[in-house]
Formats: C-alpha cells, structure tokens, sequence
C-alpha cells in the first residue's frame, strides 16, 4: 500500500460511529505504519458523511487520492430506512426525543403506497436543523441544540427509486435510491407529514455509494488489520 500517493478504503461504518471516528481510527493505523519512515502527518478524508445513527458504506481516501473525493461522493446512494410513524422528533431521528403525537389509525397500505410515489423524481427538500449546513457562517445543528431555528432553504434533489419494504400504521422500511445531498431523515420527516401522521427515522443503514456496495466493504477492524500488515511501497518523490 501507498498511503501517500493514495488509496481507497471501502468501509462499513459501525452504528454509533461518526465518520470523522472511523477516518481518525484508520489515519492512526496508518501513521503508525509510517511512523519509521519519519513520515508524521497523513490527509486523509472520506466521500460522504454517515451519521452515527447510522451504519454502512463509507469510502474513506488518503494522499493525493483525497482529490477524488467530490468525485466518488458524486455517485449515487441507496439506503435502507426504518420510518416510525405516529411520533415527531425536532432532529427527525432518535438524535432528539419526541416532541409530538399523532394518530395513525387511518393509515392503510393503498395510502402508504401511493404517498411514496410523490417522493420519485425531483423533488424539493429542507434540510434539517439538526444538520452540518452552515447558516451565516454557524452551523446549524450549533443553533439548533441551542434552541434556535436556523432559516435552511429548500434543495432540490433526485429520489430514483422508493420501494416500500415493510409495512405496518406505525413503521414503513423502505429502500431509497437517491442523489447527493440527500437527507433521509427529512425524507422521513416528509413522509410522516404526506401521511398525516408525522415520523421520524428509526434506523438507517447506507448499502452503497455509486457503484460500491456492502459485498465490497471491510470492517474498521479488518480494514485496521490490512493497512497493519500490507507491504508499503512507495513512489520515488514520496518521501522527498
């Protein structure tokens, strides 16, 4: 391996992670390995943030490979998604507790059914508070936490595919194919509301990126084991 002129490490995130969690676990192994060759600092960067209520694939880079990254994060995503419905929560996920209720009582899987098809296509989305845009130069979840309601305009965005996976009146599990910059919990927020019953996202598990998916994906630790045992090579001016 050459983790200066670059690699790409394909990654199932564990749940509870953040990304910045899982690059730093694998920038530590990393620099570790070239520690020897006085080598002391180490970009690297990743295509895509998960957050840590979710798990999945994240494609982590290093050196000069870093330039990929709009590249890579360019492609498109699918997901895995547990909607709870019924419930509200001011971060649209399990992030925050609920804050209202409703009935769902006259939810029914014709009306399920039909309400997902008004997602397919361009649609337009809201970003949430609970979110790392930035708002003034502050990011929105600072303002958010502090009880502030950050002013986030609309984007427009792609939803390929929607396909209904599971169905109950409190809980959908859908497959989402989707564009960058897509979040699924406001998806889950508009859902909720397109059903008149509110929701929140329960679970959510990122199955690939462009043309990744999880069959590609090592484990942190396995992927901590390859970079502890590969044999380094290095381009000539690397280390100059």
């Amino acid at each position: 391996m050459d983790f200066l002129s670059g690699e790409i490490f394909y990654i199932d995130k564990p749940l509870g992670w953040t990304s910045f969690d899982a690059v730093k676990r694998l920038r530590s192994a990393m620099l570790r390995r070239l520690k020897p060759y006085g080598v002391k600092r180490l970009k690297v960067g990743h295509a895509g943030t998960l957050d840590p209520l979710a798990s999945g694939v994240m494609i982590v880079v290093t050196g000069r490979s870093t330039k990929l990254i709009e590249e890579l994060q360019a492609g498109v995503k699918e997901y895995i998604a547990t909607i709870a419905l019924g419930a509200t929560t001011p971060s649209y996920d399990l992030e925050t507790t609920i804050d209202a209720t409703y009935p769902t009582d006259h939810i029914t899987l014709p009306l399920v059914v039909e309400t997902l098809k008004r997602f397919q296509g361009a649609i337009e989305q809201i970003p949430p508070a609970f979110s790392a845009i930035k708002v003034d130069g502050r990011r929105a979840y600072n303002m958010a936490r502090k009880g502030h309601t950050p002013q986030l305009k609309p984007k427009t965005l792609v939803i390929d595919e929607i396909e209904l996976l599971s169905f109950s009146p409190t809980e959908l599990r859908i497959r989402v194919v989707c564009s960058k910059g897509t979040y699924i919990r406001a998806l889950a927020r508009d859902i909720g509301e397109a059903l008149g019953s509110g929701g929140h996202l329960t679970a959510l598990q990122r199955t690939r990126v462009g043309t990744v998916d999880l069959a590609h994906c090592l484990s942190i630790d396995a992927a901590v084991e390859a970079i502890e045992q590969a044999p380094l090579t290095f381009l000539d001016d690397t280390l100059n």
